[in-house]
């Protein structure tokens, strides 16, 4: 029993380091809506900067692959544990669509994390490491190619509607999961746990709107 809670309190944990770290993510890509010269300024920051690169990195990618692999076992284990009570009730009656879907929604974010690092990451690990091109300038060295490199890969309709479904999973995925973390840390109170639940659903939405809108701009304005 003790070994479950405290499953699920990293479970929560993690998801709270990944709410931070989306809205962060947002933000930097936003800058690409308003200012080409401050996107690259800021990316190239973020793509040379030791810290980021050697600290922050490799615990974003553990913190990850720790918070889907933990969900879909916390979401078997759950599945097991309520078999014979479904067999005998109606779930849909008890709980949202959500929140009996997590593996389901978790599930499509993983597949489209696999674009998103065939998309950036990757090709940012062969620019810098293999490549040797730290600098984050352009061949014939005059600009840093962050920008351009986003609008690439916007430039086919099909790539575009992939993100934008990915980012609906994604909001159908926060919609419980926000103030499920919260209550995985024994965060409830009569007074709070009303605004947090509205907390998070303005931030399951608003994020992933966040990423939709940007990916449809760098699409409309290269037509």
């Amino acid at each position: 029993m003790k070994t479950s809670v405290a499953r699920k309190i990293l479970m929560a944990l993690s998801g709270f380091f990944l709410l931070l770290f989306l809205l962060q993510h947002l933000t930097i890509n936003s800058l690409s809506v308003v200012s080409e010269d401050v996107f690259n300024n800021v990316s190239h920051f973020m793509g040379t900067n030791w810290i980021v690169q050697f600290l922050l990195q490799p615990v974003l990618l553990f913190g990850v692959i720790f918070h889907l692999v933990m969900g879909l076992y916390l979401d078997i284990q759950n599945q097991r544990a309520r078999n014979i009570k479904y067999a005998q009730n109606n779930p849909g009656t008890n709980s949202s669509w959500m929140s009996r879907n997590m593996k389901i929604t978790g599930i499509m974010i993983l597949l489209f994390l696999g674009l998103h690092f065939a998309d950036f990451w990757i090709p940012e690990l062969n620019t810098k490491f293999i490549e040797g091109d730290m600098s984050g300038m352009k061949e014939s060295g005059f600009g840093l190619r962050y920008f351009e490199e986003l609008q690439h890969k916007f430039t086919e309709v099909w790539r575009v509607a992939i993100y934008v479904l990915a980012f609906v999973f994604l909001s159908l995925h926060l919609l419980h999961g926000f103030q499920s973390a919260f209550q995985s840390v024994g965060f409830n109170h009569n007074k709070y746990t009303p605004w947090i639940k509205k907390l998070g659903n303005l931030y399951a939405i608003v994020v992933p709107l966040g990423f939709i809108i940007i990916a449809i701009y760098h699409y409309t304005t290269q037509l």
